[in-house]
């Protein structure tokens, strides 16, 4: 059987003063920020899984000079892009709040941008459980993480070509982020309120 070590009274009014101070307040504010940073951690997660639409074309070209894999008048197939669209919405669409707003925005967003997106989600609180909704608006986002129909030899002219597939795999991209966040939740909450009890008894 383990020893209790040695304490006072004078110890014990210290304790409590150092406990008094954790109020439920204080506490919430703990919980909502250890909620955001997972949903931060998650977001980050997702982005990155998140593919890009490609919409260059491949064309075939006449080469106007002779070169080093060319003779001049060869035909050779390249990847062009005429219409000058780049792909990114969808990865953009997990800090957006509508369509159009991932849409017009550019590039990916940057780590900076996730964790100012998280801290402004709303939590709700049902009992002691703190939920956060992460939604992205982009209308096909459900077709490309779960996967979908489509038909072979439609010809699509945002891709310049035919359709080969009859279903399209999924690529779980919130899914698989999901599960890697409820994998390493728990150590990370242990480190944050190891961190805040450390604070609160100095």
């Amino acid at each position: 059987m383990g020893k209790m070590g040695k304490f006072s009274a004078t110890d014990m009014k210290k304790l409590q003063k150092q406990l008094d101070k954790i109020k439920e307040a204080d506490a919430d504010a703990f919980v909502e920020e250890c909620a955001r940073e997972l949903a931060a951690r998650l977001l980050a997660k997702v982005i990155k899984r998140t593919p890009v639409g490609d919409y260059s074309k491949e064309v075939e070209v006449a080469a106007k000079r002779d070169s080093k894999h060319h003779k001049k008048g060869d035909t050779y197939k390249k990847r062009v892009n005429p219409d000058g669209k780049v792909g990114g919405t969808l990865r953009r669409g997990w800090i957006s709040t509508t369509h159009a707003e991932a849409e017009n925005s550019k590039g990916s967003p940057t780590h900076e941008e996730i964790l100012e997106y998280a801290n402004g989600l709303q939590i709700s609180r049902l009992g002691g459980i703190y939920q956060i909704e992460i939604v992205n608006p982009v209308e096909y986002v459900s077709y490309v993480e779960y996967g979908h129909r489509q038909t072979p030899g439609r010809y699509v002219p945002a891709l310049g070509k035919q359709l080969k597939q009859g279903w399209v795999q999924g690529r779980f991209m919130l899914t698989m982020s999901e599960q890697e966040i409820r994998e390493i939740a728990p150590k990370v909450l242990e480190n944050k309120i190891k961190k805040y009890l450390t604070e609160c008894m100095k």
